[in-house]
């Protein structure tokens, strides 16, 4: 898929468009007034895959926080670029707390709240001379539940005038879309240059977010993907896979959230897992290595397959950290674990290790493929224990 061409922004040692790879990103929900219980998260969210993380910076203790946070976690090593989330006050914060606006690697701007009329010219005018001082990106953000009442009543009267009026979602898609390229342009009027904004447009709905985003794409800027609340469990993974993938499949989209809501005592991490997920499906990014695994039908005999697709994949889960350590090459690795004639060998034969087991009214015996030709077939109840030793001894020999 072709991105399409845009400024690249560096955030911290992140390059952001510019044909870099997509970046994840993900944001604490602790309060950053805690700075152990946010660096805590923060490296938990690196561990698992996040490159670009964000806190909020909501009020003074926050503001006096940041700076002792991102020097606790690079003393630990940890270098992803911190970003702070400023909404109402940020112009205020920015000021009056200078080592907070220093320490933080982008500073992440809604110019649905920051003030209206000359008030909002002018506190957004001042976040940006703090970016300019210290030499910081910014994203502008802007969202359908804060968006400028002033601008929206603006385009619906607009709207209003027209002969064959737009829908209220296009009419707010068009507010939306306004607000990101007129506060970009305004930006860069105070001097910020190009390479130093990036956009986003999140909204709760996916046709709007799918269209705002499209609207954005002929501009030069970065665009910052995701929806603004995409819910809980499966809910919000399809809401977002499938927003996201839209976009994506188009070259459109330069850093990526799935921001889910947690169910309770739910790990944080797990929006940044689908992230990895999501781009490695499409081909966007690798991690890990893939499994194929069929779903099963009257062909297949009782668990075996299934039992034997969860051993693969726990195996994977607890040996990757070790490969990497060892410089092992795996991301890429495509393994398959099929479960009768009919795909078996084929899916199996295409992997770069497969296995093919048999099937009701099928030979009691599992043909193993490596690299499209047979390696070993395996009878018994042995052939779980004998495909994880041959997939460790390909990780070694061949990664």
């Amino acid at each position: 898929m072709n991105q399409r061409k845009t400024e690249q922004v560096m955030i911290g040692s992140v390059p952001v468009g510019g044909g870099a790879p997509i970046a994840i990103q993900s944001m604490t929900n602790t309060d950053t007034a805690d700075t152990k219980a946010t660096a805590s998260q923060i490296k938990e969210l690196v561990a698992a895959g996040a490159e670009i993380v964000r806190v909020t910076v909501n009020n003074e203790e926050a503001a006096a926080a940041v700076s002792p946070l991102v020097d606790s976690l690079r003393a630990e090593g940890c270098t992803a670029p911190i970003i702070g989330d400023f909404h109402f006050n940020g112009h205020i914060l920015l000021e009056a707390f200078p080592a907070c606006a220093r320490a933080l690697d982008k500073y992440r701007i809604n110019p649905g709240n920051v003030g209206r009329g000359a008030l909002h010219d002018e506190n957004f005018a001042t976040m940006i001379r703090c970016a300019l001082r210290y030499d910081k990106p910014v994203r502008i953000g802007v969202n359908a539940g804060s968006l400028d009442p002033d601008l929206l009543t603006r385009h619906m009267v607009e709207n209003a005038r027209l002969k064959v009026p737009r829908s209220d979602s296009e009419v707010v898609c068009g507010a939306l879309v306004a607000s990101a390229l007129d506060s970009a342009a305004a930006a860069e009027e105070l001097g910020l240059p190009r390479n130093k904004i990036i956009l986003s447009v999140k909204v709760s709905e996916l046709p709007v977010v799918v269209a705002a985003n499209k609207a954005l794409a002929g501009s030069p800027y970065p665009l910052h993907l995701g929806l603004t609340e995409a819910g809980m469990g499966d809910q919000g993974v399809v809401a977002s896979s499938a927003a996201l993938a839209v976009l994506l499949s188009q070259g459109i989209g330069d850093t990526i959230r799935i921001s889910l809501t947690p169910r309770p005592g739910e790990p944080r991490a797990r929006e940044v897992e689908l992230c990895r997920w999501l781009l490695q499906s499409m081909g966007l990014r690798s991690f890990r290595p893939s499994i194929t695994s069929c779903p099963g039908c009257g062909r297949t005999t009782n668990e075996r397959y299934q039992r034997l697709a969860e051993s693969v994949t726990t195996y994977i889960d607890e040996r990757l950290p070790l490969w990497e350590v060892a410089g092992k090459k795996v991301d890429t690795l495509k393994i398959a674990v099929m479960g009768c004639v009919v795909n078996g060998p084929g899916e199996a034969r295409n992997a770069d290790l497969g296995i093919s087991l048999p099937g009701k009214s099928e030979e009691p015996l599992a043909v193993i493929f490596k690299r499209g030709a047979v390696y070993k077939t395996v009878r018994g109840e042995s052939l779980e224990e004998a495909f994880l030793l041959i997939l460790e001894e390909f990780v070694q020999d061949e990664c």
